[in-house]
């Protein structure tokens, strides 16, 4: 797409200087920028990149002196990580479908797809199933029976919508998730060894194992709007109440949310976190990659849990945990230090040092 500079300004709430009427038609690093693109050096340490590049106009920080770079004319900016939100959200190409029904989807009858929909080739669509208006659904998506997506969703290629997933408005699903697969629940007839591990903290576990019969799980998943789900990201239905996840939260790549979790309002979940059934996730909380809570557990509003922490007992609301097992930040950090000092230490105590 192609937009003028005082469009795109009014877009991001901020003053532009020079000839508004310039258009341009897409964003690049300064000194990858043609003469149609629109340089982005919103920290004074890019602006001698400019002169490398061929970019007439730029993003750049709040009383920068465009001019003296050479601009015919700058949006100014006070943050500039919000900026980019704005300007990669005026540049985004979409899915690229007509809107409609592609011919070689399956959709049956009974579907209710919004106006201004665009659904691709290999697309299925269950019995009863409701999309809302403006959807993008990209090939080889299947949406189960009884499903409904709320308006504005964009679901790329091979997304797999379990059956009643409730979603709300404003999805984004990045390739090859799948929302609504069967939770992790078994069980066996008597007391089994891990129970009992569990009760005794593994003292005389007996040997003798037991067949394992699944739980079924019937209780679907609830998702709120402006949910962002990344690539292979798995959502496990619920096993009698949904599954849940809040207003506005997003999940990485490979994030895995097991049955009967709750996750709030605005958190951020990076690549590969798990969670673990029906443990309790507040608000604006952020969990580093590789972290991993276990189940039945609860974590307070605004915890931030670092990367590859292991959560294995309740954290308080807005804590900073780190290590595994999780302990406070700031005692982790204290406890990586002296673990790094204990081969000093130990040869002064052998008399080496």
């Amino acid at each position: 797409m192609s937009i003028t500079i005082a469009e795109l300004a009014a877009t991001l709430n901020a003053p532009f200087e020079g000839d508004g009427t310039l258009v341009v038609a897409g964003a690049a690093e300064p000194q990858d920028a043609g003469e149609t693109d629109l340089a982005l050096a919103m920290d004074p340490r890019f602006a001698p990149n400019i002169a490398k590049g061929q970019a007439k106009v730029a993003v750049l920080w709040d009383g920068a002196d465009w001019a003296d770079l050479g601009l015919e004319a700058a949006i100014l900016v006070k943050r500039g990580r919000l900026a980019m939100a704005g300007v990669t959200a005026a540049f985004a190409a979409g899915l690229g479908l007509e809107p409609g029904i592609h011919p070689a989807a399956v959709v049956d009858p009974s579907a209710e797809i919004g106006a201004g929909a665009a659904i691709g080739p290999f697309v299925v669509i269950g019995k009863d199933v409701k999309i809302g208006a403006n959807a993008q659904i990209a090939p080889h998506v299947s949406i189960g029976a009884q499903a409904q997506i709320g308006d504005d969703a964009l679901i790329h290629a091979g997304v797999k919508i379990g059956a009643r997933v409730v979603i709300g408005n404003r999805l984004i699903a990045q390739p090859g998730g799948v929302v609504g697969s069967d939770g992790f629940s078994f069980v066996t007839a008597e007391k089994s060894h891990v129970e009992e591990a569990r009760e005794s903290l593994g003292a005389d576990v007996a040997a003798e194992g037991q067949a394992w019969m699944r739980i079924a799980s019937i209780g679907a998943v609830v998702i709120g709007d402006d949910v962002e789900l990344g690539a292979n990201v798995t959502i496990d239905q619920g096993t009698i109440r949904p599954t849940r996840i809040g207003d506005g939260t997003k999940l990485d790549n490979q994030v895995h949310i097991g049955h009967n979790v709750i996750v709030g309002r605005h958190c951020l979940l990076c690549g590969q976190v798990g969670v673990a059934g029906s443990t309790v996730i507040g608000d604006y909380c952020v969990m580093g990659g590789q972290a991993g809570a276990a189940d039945n557990l609860t974590i307070g509003s605004g915890a931030i849990i670092g990367a590859g922490t292991g959560v294995l007992s309740n954290v308080a609301k807005g804590k900073a945990m780190m290590g595994y097992p999780a302990v406070a930040m700031q005692t982790h950090v204290e406890m990586y230090k002296a673990l790094r000092r204990l081969p000093r230490f130990m040869a002064k105590l052998k008399g080496d040092g």
